[in-house]
């Protein structure tokens, strides 16, 4: 059964194609640093915010036209399971993600559930063997049920504790028969309200046994996905223990659990901790730790999540500038639409321009990215800006050679200090004609 049977296979046209079902910059099989766009970017369809997502809002009821809502539950959920390949089939999208809550209905006990999850996956499982999609990553959904209202592995509530836990044996257990490629931690209710009744200490344990039950069970069965962290610094929990990169990390560090994750940064993510995208990717680059993103972006008008899809160009070059840098590029990770439609943008057209848009988005900072790389524009500006660290007493800094001491015998003989000027709107400048000849 066909859900979008008014859009074509989205095909590339080029940038002068006024043809609006049609990338202008997304060539799949294009090379760009020596591997095609599609094997650099990996892209997803977040299965939460595509099929699932009604427009809500706090002040509105849903606005999206979908014609799966007026079907009972199971059934839903297999027509999204159909929309979900059509889709990525017309938009030759090669992976989709998601949470156990976002496909299939929950049920009154754990085993009507789990039930439910059988019946879906083994629809999904048979859609993947006949279209070649594959799954990036999934997770499982342990913060909108009300019995998490205190956190799921970080409860003052051991019973809840349990049910987190037989809850993620599951969707463990889903992702290796699924093939999944990564397995995503968020801890959405995975922090506190008040230090007033926390004990934080024993939260923080709790996650980090919880975590190791993880990486314990999925040896135990054979999955073998990358485990990834996805930082937030708050929404919903006013402070959230994967506050971001360097929080997750230094974590991951104190429970000896560096060297089973990385993380998955989103962009939205890093605005909301005060933070720069390119400075979440470059924190978990320079540590190892950088393993796949969520491509949105926030309004900085706005103080919380919008998951805008993402359209600004120098977001996304500088985010693949740092992707390109990465050790083996992106890796078993990819770059996920966790972005929704705007709530006006209610007809089924709007799902494919909003993944259109992405796309292109992404097309083109990967190109800007690669021209940065490969003419040094920026590397040549950061080597030149700290070569006295390359030479003299900067090298004897560098090398562990030089002590206070003879730190202070070289000022008391040296010239007066003079620096540099860093040149940043020269740079900026720079930048931007860079990305705007692509």
């Amino acid at each position: 059964m066909s859900h979008f049977s008014n859009v074509p296979k989205i095909q590339y046209e080029g940038r002068d194609s006024k043809n609006p079902f049609a990338f202008k910059h997304y060539n799949s099989q294009e090379i760009v640093f020596g591997k095609t766009m599609e094997e650099h970017l990996r892209f997803a369809v977040a299965y939460w915010h595509t099929f699932n997502a009604s427009g809500a809002d706090p002040f509105g009821a849903g606005t999206a036209v979908r014609a799966w809502d007026s079907l009972s539950p199971l059934d839903r959920s297999k027509a999204r399971v159909e929309a979900n390949f059509e889709l990525l089939e017309k938009l030759n999208v090669p992976f989709y993600a998601f949470h156990d809550a976002d496909i299939a209905p929950e049920g009154a006990t754990l085993a009507e559930t789990n039930k439910n999850l059988d019946v879906i996956v083994a629809m999904l499982k048979d859609y993947q063997k006949s279209t070649g999609k594959k799954l990036l990553w999934n997770t499982v959904n342990l913060f909108t049920n009300p019995r998490y209202v205190h956190g799921a592995s970080t409860t003052s509530n051991a019973e809840v504790f349990a049910y987190a836990a037989a809850t993620l044996k599951k969707g463990l257990e889903v992702g290796k028969e699924l093939g999944a490629e990564n397995y995503v931690f968020w801890g959405g209710r995975e922090g506190y309200e008040s230090l007033l009744n926390t004990d934080l200490k024993l939260e923080l344990d709790n996650l980090g046994r919880f975590l190791h039950m993880a990486v314990d069970y999925a040896k135990e069965i054979g999955f073998d996905a990358q485990f990834l962290i996805e930082p937030k610094p708050m929404e919903p929990s006013k402070h959230q223990y994967d506050f971001d990169s360097a929080t997750a990390i230094a974590f991951l560090q104190s429970y000896g659990l560096k060297d089973k994750f990385k993380l998955n940064i989103e962009a939205n993510h890093a605005t909301l901790a005060g933070h720069t995208f390119e400075h979440e990717l470059r924190t978990a680059r320079i540590n190892g730790m950088l393993g796949s993103i969520d491509a949105n972006q926030g309004d900085p008008l706005l103080g919380w999540d919008t998951d805008e899809f993402p359209t600004d160009l120098v977001t996304t070059t500088l985010a693949m500038f740092e992707i390109l840098k990465n050790e083996g590029g992106i890796g078993r990770g990819g770059v996920n639409f966790d972005a929704k439609v705007r709530r006006s943008s209610f007809e089924d057209e709007d799902l494919f321009f909003a993944h259109i848009a992405g796309m292109d988005t992404y097309a083109r900072g990967l190109k800007a990215a690669a021209k940065l790389i490969e003419n040094r524009v920026l590397d040549d500006i950061v080597s030149h800006r700290y070569r006295s660290f390359s030479e003299g007493i900067g090298a004897d800094i560098v090398s562990g050679k030089a002590t206070l001491q003879s730190l202070e015998a070289y000022v008391l003989q040296a010239k007066p200090i003079r620096n540099e000027s860093a040149r940043l709107e020269q740079i900026k400048a720079n930048l931007n004609d860079v990305i705007f000849s692509v």
